[in-house]
């Protein structure tokens, strides 16, 4: 065996050293991630996520996947003849939108999802919002239409799919007592779902490196944000637009009991392993005080 092999195996088992403990702290613990942006379109990165959560479930992490996907229903539509109509940065849905969001959803993407987990070694049991009664919602304004707002979360069924051992991939698709079908954000509702199974952490995944002093500059990320402080950094303009919706789900998800949430960049392979089993984390994290 030459000496670059024996470094390599080096390297490799130091890599594993260094993980052990997270892998203690982690173990028996729920983790809910929400998969999202690129990392839901670029055919390598959903290989990459889909290895990082099957490995975590293999170690004994219980991870909890939910998802949405607005270009994939964006492009169902289009193939139907139906406008995407935006209303303050969410999209508009009306009974006939909803049945779509539904069909994709719940449909094409969760069981893809689920397929690609079984076919690397996890065992993955495809939900949506209706299942078990789930997500049940109100509208959140009548100016959304069917764009849904939890009022009521019953995570039995995921307690259950987790306890048999599945991981289990939620689509953000609700209901209500009238048989209406919702379309729930799934930063939303991923945060409601980890406050309800008392999870250890929820990770956000983005198509930024998470949030930063100056958004032109990728150095200048900040690692670590206590809850306390996010009405300054929005006063400062340092979260602002699009992103505070996002900041907000994150302080929703530390109000409910999540210990820990993360921001962290999708398009970076191998990200949640990154951020949860090295001392090198590649995001931002929230928190309550120390």
């Amino acid at each position: 065996m030459d000496i670059d092999t024996i470094n390599d195996k080096k390297v490799r088992a130091q890599i594993l050293i260094e993980a052990l403990p997270y892998i203690q702290d982690y173990n028996g613990k729920i983790i809910v991630v929400k998969y999202g942006g690129n990392a839901m379109i670029n055919d390598e990165l959903k290989t990459s996520v889909m290895k990082d959560i099957v490995l975590l479930s293999l170690i004994g992490v219980k991870v909890v996947l939910v998802h949405g996907g607005g270009p994939e229903i964006s492009e169902m539509l289009k193939k139907v003849g139906k406008e995407s109509v935006f209303v303050d940065g969410l999209r508009y849905t009306d009974e006939e939108t909803a049945e779509i969001v539904r069909m994709v959803l719940a449909g094409k993407i969760n069981k893809s999802l689920v397929n690609r987990l079984e076919s690397i070694g996890g065992k993955a049991l495809g939900l949506c919002g209706i299942d078990g009664h789930m997500m049940k919602c109100t509208k959140e304004s009548e100016k959304l239409g069917y764009v849904g707002k939890i009022v009521q979360l019953d995570a039995s069924v995921i307690t259950d799919a987790l306890d048999k051992g599945y991981i289990p991939v939620v689509s953000t698709v609700g209901f209500d007592d009238e048989g209406h079908i919702y379309n729930v954000n799934a930063d939303t509702a991923s945060a409601v779902i980890a406050g309800a199974l008392g999870a250890t952490s929820l990770i956000l995944m983005t198509d930024t490196k998470g949030v930063l002093r100056d958004r032109e500059d990728e150095s200048t990320l900040i690692e670590k944000i206590y809850v306390s402080d996010i009405p300054s950094y929005i006063k400062q303009g340092i979260i602002s637009g699009g992103m505070i919706p996002k900041i907000e789900c994150c302080r929703e998800a530390i109000r409910r009991g999540v210990q820990k949430v993360f921001i962290i960049d999708g398009r970076v392979e191998h990200s949640i392993l990154v951020e949860t089993l090295s001392d090198r984390g590649i995001g931002t994290m929230f928190v309550n005080e120390d």
